[in-house]
């Protein structure tokens, strides 16, 4: 098989992100018919169909998806190059990183916090899910994944998974729910629980606690977003169970009280990464 024509894979690249040919062709500065005609010298060469065409939609094969997937490693692969030999001699630099959607954002501006007073650095913040995150690190998009778990063993890629940070987890509510010589108990079963969702790593060690503890506690939310958590516990609904670096505002303002510390109870901070020959050096700066 001769070697693939780059240029016909950029313009498939193209279609198969738009998903739509005269979209393509705009993005791409060429005629709808001269790109058409380079997706089908591309097809012919591969002998393959890459895409089922439905009017001007352009839905890719099975055989697109997978061309689509080393197209990414392809074009990312060679954005990554470019960036680091460039920035040798660039005063400004950029790092890419993921969050998960549910993660503290007080957490991320700590991390965040060495390159914040940096005039020299863009900061380029992508959330979503952790599938998609990881998929978009290991096709070199992100520099970085920040998690509150780390990839399972069975990834078929060798994630890089440091441990950044581990925060105590407590109750939190109201002020006027604070009772000095209440036990943990009495706070578990008097008032209902806003707690995260049974995904979370902190649901597994509380709902492991309580079986121990015997206790049946009333729950009034399973809420698997830490934003939506902080909010409503400022609502009054109930008593949270979370790190107090998600409420740390509302606890320096005294709009939220942390009842009681859960010892027990502990969240671990991940930045995910994977092996890279031309490695971002501003992850030396937050790792």
């Amino acid at each position: 098989m001769p070697d693939v024509n780059f240029k016909h894979l950029r313009y498939f690249w193209a279609v198969a992100h738009e998903g739509h040919l005269t979209r393509a062709a705009k993005a791409c500065n060429v005629s709808q018919s001269a790109l058409s005609v380079q997706i089908q010298s591309l097809e012919a060469q591969l002998g393959q169909t890459l895409f089922d065409r439905r009017g001007r939609q352009m839905v890719l094969t099975e055989a697109g998806r997978l061309a689509l997937g080393y197209a990414d490693t392809i074009f990312s692969t060679g954005e990554e190059l470019v960036d680091a030999l460039d920035n040798r001699g660039q005063k400004r630099r950029r790092l890419r990183i993921g969050a998960l959607a549910t993660l503290s954002r007080n957490f991320q501006m700590q991390f965040l916090k060495p390159l914040m007073s940096r005039d020299d650095v863009d900061i380029v913040l992508r959330s979503g899910a952790l599938s998609d995150l990881l998929e978009s690190l290991e096709t070199l998009e992100l520099d970085v994944v920040l998690a509150n778990l780390a990839p399972g063993p069975d990834t078929l890629t060798p994630f890089i998974s440091h441990p950044i940070a581990e925060q105590t987890v407590s109750l939190i509510g109201l002020p006027d729910r604070l009772k000095p010589d209440a036990s943990l108990a009495d706070y578990l079963t008097t008032a209902p629980l806003i707690l995260p969702g049974r995904s979370s790593s902190i649901r597994a060690g509380f709902d492991a606690m309580v079986r121990r503890m015997n206790l049946h506690p009333s729950i009034a939310a399973e809420i698997d977003d830490m934003a939506m958590i902080r909010l409503l516990a400022r609502e009054g609904l109930g008593l949270a169970v979370a790190p107090p670096i998600v409420v740390q505002d509302e606890l320096e303002q005294c709009l939220l009280a942390e009842m009681t510390a859960l010892p027990e109870l502990r969240e671990t901070f991940f930045a995910i990464t994977v092996k890279r020959r031309f490695a971002n050096p501003l992850l030396d700066l937050v790792l």
